[in-house]
């Protein structure tokens, strides 16, 4: 095959669903550029989000904000601001129609509370409430209690000072064709089905590839592109090879050149093994000597496809992602230990932002000898003995807990046999007979409740 230039997609793509990059995805990309093919990231997410991607995987370029900017790691190629008016305009249409706006600038995205809402873990938990085939009107309703507590859009088309590049606003599907004919001089697309982008028309994917390939010297036909969502179609239908990760909308799988398998089952590697251009072969696993690790694996075998097999170290944007949802459960913790009071809850979290910046300071002051993998274990280890600590000072024994919890993660398979994940957030969705069948709050009471009783009995001896 003649392909000098391969591009991903980013979320439901090159992330799986945990928001990590699969093993065996940087493995291509390593392969890739050992015969010498250009790998880059085509997104409408923006430049800052996709700089520490490109300094992590060692990519050639980005296309963001859907084609609006596009760089490479020593350069901007291309860059095309919104105009002023066409901003102001924006404005005032999301003001009069109370919908929430965010701009994407070259240092990140401002404006809206619930745009910026959307992409916290926090964000993730609540949409994960939502069955899969809640209504429109369903996800609106929570989209408004949402932004009863957040700031919505400021007079963002003011700053005149840093350039806006791509608009995003809060719409659902049946929005959109009105959104269009309000702004005719734009393009309407989105990846995801709560917002919309807004560019220029006759920008896109396709056109920011096609100026790489014209300072890289390559043609589309010897481009290759992964994606999932309608802002790739362009892409998929404009390059030599257009390839649909199994996860993809119906509508993107059947535009595509190629099916392959799921973001979380290895599709992108499977597709380039598919077309000769990487060796692929799935690992061996091992089986560990604790009982609760190999019922953890398992838990992300039924929802990665795969396991991590090779000892490696978690890159810095993946090991931010692995933290966040540990820091979620800590608040979790506190904010049980509250009881209800809000203002004990607040000071708590208050104390945990002092504790952070402590530990902070006693990191930095601290010499690491250590390799990056035996750091990041050493770590990891230090925070399972510490909750395990906890329990033992709680005077709970965890052995029946953790089975329940492990149950009740198992139970997250739909009827057809495979886990269902949120378009945006990527967090695994719950089936509708979840909470009846699985859900660990109540036998973890009855659990507690009997441990407390024994040793009651215990004690009286």
């Amino acid at each position: 095959m003649d392909i000098k230039a391969v591009f991903f997609d980013l979320d439901g793509t090159l992330f799986t669903s945990t928001r990590g990059v699969a093993s065996s995805t940087r493995k291509a990309i390593q392969e890739l550029r050992k015969k010498g093919i250009f790998i880059g990231i085509a997104t409408g997410r923006g430049p800052a989000f996709a700089m520490p991607l490109l300094e992590d995987l060692d990519l050639d370029f980005a296309v963001t904000y859907n084609g609006q900017y596009i760089f490479t790691p020593k350069e901007v190629i291309f860059d095309n601001p919104l105009e002023r008016k066409t901003l102001k305009k924006l404005m005032t249409y999301a003001t009069q129609n109370h919908s929430d706006i965010s701009l994407g600038t070259a240092h990140g995205v401002n404006g809206s509370g619930l745009l910026k809402f959307g992409e916290t873990r926090i964000a993730g938990f609540l949409s994960g409430l939502l069955p899969s085939s809640t209504s429109g009107v369903a996800r609106n309703s929570f989209k408004h209690i949402v932004r009863r507590v957040l700031p919505q859009n400021e007079d963002l088309a003011d700053d005149e000072e840093e350039a806006v590049y791509q608009a995003m606003m809060v719409a659902t599907k049946d929005e959109t064709s009105r959104i269009q004919k309000a702004f005719p001089e734009l393009l309407v697309t989105r990846s995801n089905p709560y917002s919309v982008d807004l560019i220029p028309q006759g920008i896109g994917k396709l056109p920011g590839i096609r100026r790489l390939g014209e300072k890289f010297n390559f043609e589309l036909n010897q481009v290759m592109c992964f994606g999932d969502s309608e802002n790739d179609v362009s892409m998929l239908t404009g390059v030599g090879y257009g390839i649909a990760m199994g996860n993809a909308d119906s509508e993107i799988q059947k535009i595509a050149t190629y099916v392959t398998d799921t973001n979380n089952q290895d599709g992108i590697a499977k597709a380039l093994a598919y077309y000769g251009l990487i060796s692929y072969s799935a690992e061996k696993d091992f089986t560990s000597k604790d009982p609760n690790f190999n019922k953890v694996k398992e838990f992300h075998r039924l929802m990665d496809g795969k396991t991590q097999e090779i000892p490696r170290a978690f890159p810095p944007l993946e090991a931010s992602f692995r933290a966040g949802f540990k820091v979620e459960e800590i608040v979790e913790f506190l904010y049980a230990s509250a009881q209800g009071d809000k203002e004990r809850f607040s000071k708590q979290v208050e104390s945990l932002h002092l504790d952070i910046e402590k530990a902070v300071k006693k990191v930095e002051r601290k010499a690491h000898k250590e390799d990056m993998l035996t750091g990041e274990v050493d770590a990891m280890v230090d925070l399972l003995y510490f909750t395990y600590g906890s329990l033992v000072l709680a005077g709970v024994d965890p052995y029946e807990i953790f089975n329940t919890v492990h149950r009740a993660n198992m139970g997250k398979i739909f009827p057809d046999g495979r886990p269902h994940f949120d378009p945006v957030t990527h967090k695994v969705l719950k089936p509708d007979d979840w909470e009846e069948k699985y859900a660990p709050e109540e036998r973890i009471k009855k659990e507690l409740e009997r441990q407390q009783r024994v040793a009651l009995k215990k004690q009286t001896k």
